[in-house]
């Protein structure tokens, strides 16, 4: 729990932006502060808010200063933290649990080995760990639709590398820091690389162009190399089914 004298508080992004936060780092209660208190301030539908986001400790609005003026969303947003405890707040509905096709370790996934051995695990150990954990969508960011999952158990607690891999593929899995990254594009990154999905994060051709929203969970369950490159040709969506709604 953090302290009640620094969290909730609201600070102003630019001249359109307001951030109601509930931690200076990610925790499991403030992170479904962030995703019960977003879904709440949807719920108001204030005229002259545009938009809201989460982070993994922080949900964002963008408003129109000129039709809603920063004092007023203050007060409102301040009404509507003093109603409740947000850090015990209940789960937004709506939330779906995904299953998504995974290629651990090989030449998909290289990073495998020395991930496992940084947890203190052996390789199937460590896709019996990966394989059973349910993490949820923390937050979408660094590319469109891209999520960051977790928490994954605290021997999963393992640093980022000391320097960049050139490039993963889309679809890659890769783990730091007790979280998942699920790639959206091909990127360079500092997280191992310990599995390999042919899931599509970023639809840009679908009417709702991110299948995975902030507060579903996802399983990622093991398949073989053969299985991957079967849905790879078959699958335009590359896998991955979910079921709605999930407590």
């Amino acid at each position: 729990m953090q302290n009640p004298d620094l969290f909730p508080h609201i600070v102003t992004v630019g001249l359109t932006g307001l951030l109601v936060r509930f931690a200076d780092r990610l925790t499991d209660p403030a992170n479904r502060a962030a995703l019960a208190f977003r879904a709440a301030v949807d719920a108001e539908s204030w005229p002259g808010v545009e938009e809201t986001s989460s982070s993994l400790c922080a949900t964002y609005l963008r408003f129109d200063p000129l039709h809603l003026p920063h004092a007023v969303l203050q007060a409102r947003l301040h009404g509507l933290l003093a109603g409740q405890d947000w850090y015990t707040a209940a789960a937004p509905q709506g939330r779906r649990f995904w299953r998504i096709p995974t290629v651990f370790g090989g030449d998909l996934a290289p990073q495998l080995a020395e991930a496992a051995a940084l947890a203190g695990q052996s390789e199937a150990e460590a896709i019996a760990v990966l394989t059973n954990a349910r993490p949820r969508v923390l937050t979408l960011g660094f590319a469109p639709g891209q999520p960051y999952l977790g928490e994954l158990p605290e021997g999963w607690n393992i640093p980022r590398q000391s320097a960049l891999t050139p490039q993963v593929p889309a679809g890659a899995l890769v783990v730091a820091v007790r979280q998942f990254v699920l790639f959206a594009n091909a990127s360079p990154t500092g997280w191992r690389h310990v599995g390999q999905t042919a899931f599509r994060c970023f639809r840009p051709e679908a009417a709702d162009p991110f299948p995975l929203r902030a507060g579903d969970e996802v399983a990622f369950y093991a398949i073989t190399p053969e299985e991957y490159d079967n849905i790879r040709k078959t699958d335009p969506l590359g896998g991955g089914a979910s079921t709605e709604p999930i407590r």
